[in-house]
């Protein structure tokens, strides 16, 4: 047994709209052997994850998967439930899985729900692990690796803070992105879309945190603007430290000087020794150390966000209760083992440290860990309140005088901050500081609102949904509208297309596609950009008015989306392409794949579908949105039936393209004013145009700005690089496309029927990764078609031996009646077009299905120029595939 692979899916997927994981694993000779045929398996197994025996599994009932274990099931099944488990243990609530049979026998895949990536990747090891040494009496100490893959989790884990606004934001329907491995969380998508790091937003200057960090200069700010502030100066060493708490009067507090979270904090130090320790503890975090006057009192929080007082807590110093019995380290370990308490911030409190402060704070009054604290004794371990330093919160958000909610107003804008917290020290928060001896403390800029959403006691404080609704007030735009379109042909001109039209709108748009990633005419990424990683960089960026996202098959399958909900999903068509890969066998199967992009649309979208299409009942039961058929046969049952139903649909009538609205007919352009269809020779160029009228209808276009949109789009190197591009040359033509597949050839080559033309020549080729029959019936189809072909190979081979597709489709080309003296076999793309070009006659049409699209483009630039002065207008260059 051998675990092959494992994939993450961190968005929307073929196996279910939440993240998975999927691992792949061979079963070798386990294969047939169910659970209760190994011995004493399923006895061992549940003795090391008795929670087990809970799992419902299909029967749906509690102990359902235990009976399924009893009965004997197989180890990729056991393993799939034992990921879940795992993740139960460490906390986390997932209970979606399936597996299922992949290929050679053997091999099983397996997919399961996560709520961390770590811990979801770590699980499915350790599930593997266990099951591997049961199976050959290999020792497996779970706990130790519990302990590892929970280490792992929480410095992979947002804070809790960011946590927060992140589940508040997605309440609100506002899609959430998190950049890179930190806590940056994008909020929104394109121009609309803000950015946040735990309680810091993109509004936040960077000034104003800058200040917020010196606390020296904080205090002098605030004291300028008349609030109340401790008195206190920064040090650089112990006998200034000591020199300046004498000016000031004991006691003093001892701080680094642009700490956080209360580390390295000392208060109440009376003499020189206890200052000379906490200078020393105090150094390991700053190099400049503050010596304040200690103001005696409580410690409070007051949460401002924006110019509103949201939340306020008393914080109290960890500490715990004597009860006659226990030491105090064996106090803190009892406290630590609250189930509210965990490591760093990933529960409500935080557990409680020993280290050099809490020795000397016990040192202060006496006591040290081996002291046995009275029955109801308070024995404080901590001066400082800080949740991270294990203390407690209390809410008094309703017993703020009036006063000091002024002052925390004032304080945050002093500073500039659009969040913040206010830290006040106080005898009596419901009485003015002024009039009350109480001064703020400290300015913090990216506040930590755990305390506030779970206190200790008192009512919980929303402070996230403050700041979601700070950054998006309601009514207020989060995101642009997103277009995602996939289907076996015709996407990267559809999607062009679109562009094209919702350019002629005055739109900033953003496209992703095969021929790289654009905002506007600006390619910024070249290469093949289908993929979810390409779909991300367009909603990060602030300039997008529209995202139009090609996406592709192999990102769909191997990724998943880049995306949550599209305004509008399209599936041009589905065909015979890419089967046999990624365990799609059928077109059933590719049908199924595609229309997750149907899915995963809005309530109040569209989901365009080609009502043409084989599939597109298929497609429309697994739809969501509102679906807008699109077809170029008026009578098609789909759109009659739709139109009956009152819902909108696009379709061909008399050459004119119409949008049904509903009620009645809008006539939008006729197809012969749209260049790229050839005077309505290119049908599939009608099909795109169909399928991109409905997109932008479902958006909002007016019908002008459609008609505007396509009648300006060629299929040329400006708008349409590498697909039915024409290039006069002498005096034959050569046109350059980008079919792959037999659909694509079908289409182009039923278009060039119906011109005029005297010979045609194809320089053809297919990509490797196409089944033998795929490729023969290329072959086939050329032979039929043409009066002369050249073969050429692709420079990826995809597995295949050199000359192996070639030998292929000069059978396919024979079997269409094409003789040998009709074939040359040139494996270079290049070379095969120019002998095509050298042989050609006046009137003839040489026609290339491209896999690099720029040397055959500089060869027939360099072709021309060796016949004629004339020289064809430049194109930008592009390299590799497009």
């Amino acid at each position: 047994m051998k675990l092959l692979s494992t994939r993450v899916y961190s968005g929307r997927n073929i196996y279910s709209h939440w993240p998975v994981v999927r691992a792949d694993v061979n079963l070798g000779k386990y294969v047939d052997i169910p659970t209760c045929d190994i011995e004493n398996f399923n006895e061992r197994l549940l003795s090391m994850l008795p929670g087990l025996k809970k799992h419902k599994c299909s029967k749906g009932y509690i102990n359902g998967f235990y009976e399924r274990l009893e009965r004997g099931t197989y180890l990729a099944h056991v393993m799939e439930h034992m990921a879940l488990e795992i993740q139960n243990i460490l906390g986390y609530d997932v209970k979606f899985g399936k597996t299922r049979y992949l290929r050679d026998d053997t091999v099983y895949f397996m997919v399961f729900s996560y709520i961390n990536e770590v811990v979801g990747l770590e699980s499915a090891k350790l599930a593997f692990d266990i099951i591997d040494g049961l199976l050959n009496n290999k020792e497996i100490d779970i706990n130790e690796r519990l302990f590892y893959i929970q280490t792992k989790a929480n410095e992979n884990e947002l804070g809790p803070s960011t946590s927060a606004i992140v589940e508040e934001a997605q309440k609100r329907k506002i899609p959430t992105m998190r950049i890179g491995e930190n806590s940056i969380v994008q909020l929104g998508y394109g121009k609309y879309h803000k950015k946040i790091q735990a309680t810091m937003t993109d509004r936040t200057s960077c000034m104003s945190v800058d200040i917020a960090c010196d606390k020296e200069l904080t205090n002098y700010i605030l004291r300028a603007h008349g609030l109340p502030v401790p008195e206190g100066k920064v040090v650089t060493t112990l006998d200034e430290a000591i020199v300046e708490a004498e000016k000031l009067g004991l006691p003093v507090v001892v701080k680094p000087y642009n700490g956080n979270q209360g580390k390295g904090v000392s208060l109440n130090l009376s003499s020189k020794l206890e200052i000379g320790r906490a200078f020393k503890i105090a150094k390991q975090y700053s190099d400049r150390i503050l010596i304040e006057k200690f103001v005696d009192g409580k410690h409070y929080r007051i949460a401002v966000v924006g110019n509103e007082v949201i939340a306020a807590s008393e914080r109290i110093a960890a500490h715990i209760i004597g009860n006659g019995i226990n030491t105090i380290k064996e106090l803190i370990d009892i406290e630590n083992r609250n189930p509210l308490r965990g490591e760093g911030h990933q529960k409500p409190l935080t557990k409680i440290k020993i280290d050099d402060v809490m020795l000397l704070i016990l040192d202060k009054v006496k006591m040290n860990l081996t002291s046995i604290p009275k029955d109801g004794e308070i024995v404080y371990l901590r001066e400082n309140d800080n949740l991270s330093t294990g203390g407690i919160a209390i809410d008094v958000t309703d017993e703020v005088h009036p006063n000091n909610i002024k002052l925390a107003l004032r304080a945050a804008q002093i500073i500039g901050l659009d969040v913040a917290g206010i830290d006040i020290t106080a005898k009596d928060i419901s009485k003015s500081i002024v009039e009350n001896d109480g001064v703020i403390i400290e300015v913090n800029a990216c506040p930590g609102i755990r305390m506030h959403h779970y206190p200790s006691k008192g009512q919980p404080r929303n402070v996230a949904k403050a700041i979601v609704d700070l950054l998006f007030p309601p009514g207020v735009k989060h995101s642009i509208p997103v277009i995602s379109v996939t289907g076996t042909n015709g996407k990267t001109t559809t999607t062009r297309m679109i562009a094209k039209i919702l350019r002629s709108n005055n739109m900033t748009v953003g496209m992703t596609s095969t021929g790289g990633i654009y905002i506007n005419d600006d390619l910024i990424v070249q290469g093949d950009t289908t993929g979810p990683r390409s779909a991300e960089v367009i909603l990060m960026d602030k300039n997008i008015d529209v995202a139009i996202l090609e996406t592709a098959r192999g990102g769909i399958v191997n990724k998943g989306l880049g995306y949550d909900l599209a305004d509008v999903g399209l599936i041009t068509n589905i065909g015979d392409d890419h089967i046999g890969i990624d365990s799609i066998n059928t077109l059933e199967d590719m049908a199924d794949v595609k229309s997750l992009i149907v899915e995963a649309v809005k309530p109040d979208g569209y989901s365009i579908i080609n009502g043409d299409d084989i599939y597109a009942e298929r497609i429309a039961k697994r739809a969501r949105g509102n679906i807008i058929y699109f077809s170029q046969n008026p009578d098609n049952k789909l759109i009659v039936q739709h139109k009956y139903n009152g819902k909108k649909a696009v379709y061909l009538k008399e050459n004119i393209i119409y949008i049904f609205n509903g009620e009645k007919e809008l006539p939008v352009i006729n197809i012969e004013n749209i260049p790229a269809t050839f005077g309505g020779a290119l049908e599939h160029n009608i099909e795109n145009s169909l399928a991109a009228v409905a997109v932008s209808y479902g958006i909002g276009i007016d019908t002008t700005i459609i008609s505007k949109g396509l009648s300006e789009f060629h299929t040329d190197v400006t708008n349409n690089l590498g697909r039915f591009n024409v290039f006069e040359v002498a005096d034959f033509k050569v046109i350059i496309d980008y079919g792959h597949n037999i659909a694509g050839y079908s289409r182009v080559l039923s278009g060039l029927k119906k011109m005029k033309i005297n010979k045609l020549i194809g320089v053809i080729g297919v990509p490797g990764d196409r089944t033998d029959i795929s490729i023969l019936k290329v072959g086939e189809l050329s032979g039929k078609s043409f009066d002369q072909v050249y073969i050429k190979e692709d420079k990826d081979l995809r597995d295949r031996k050199p000359g192996e597709v070639a030998e292929l489709l000069r059978k396919g080309c024979m079997l269409g009646k094409l003789t040998d003296q009709q074939i040359t076999i040139e494996l270079d793309e290049k070379e095969a077009l120019i002998k095509a070009m050298e042989n050609a006659k006046a009137g003839d049409t040489i026609i290339v299905f491209y896999e690099d699209y720029q040397p055959l483009y500089d060869a027939i630039k360099d072709f021309k120029a060796k016949l004629t002065s004339d020289v064809i207008n430049e194109i930008p260059a592009v390299v590799g595939k497009v």
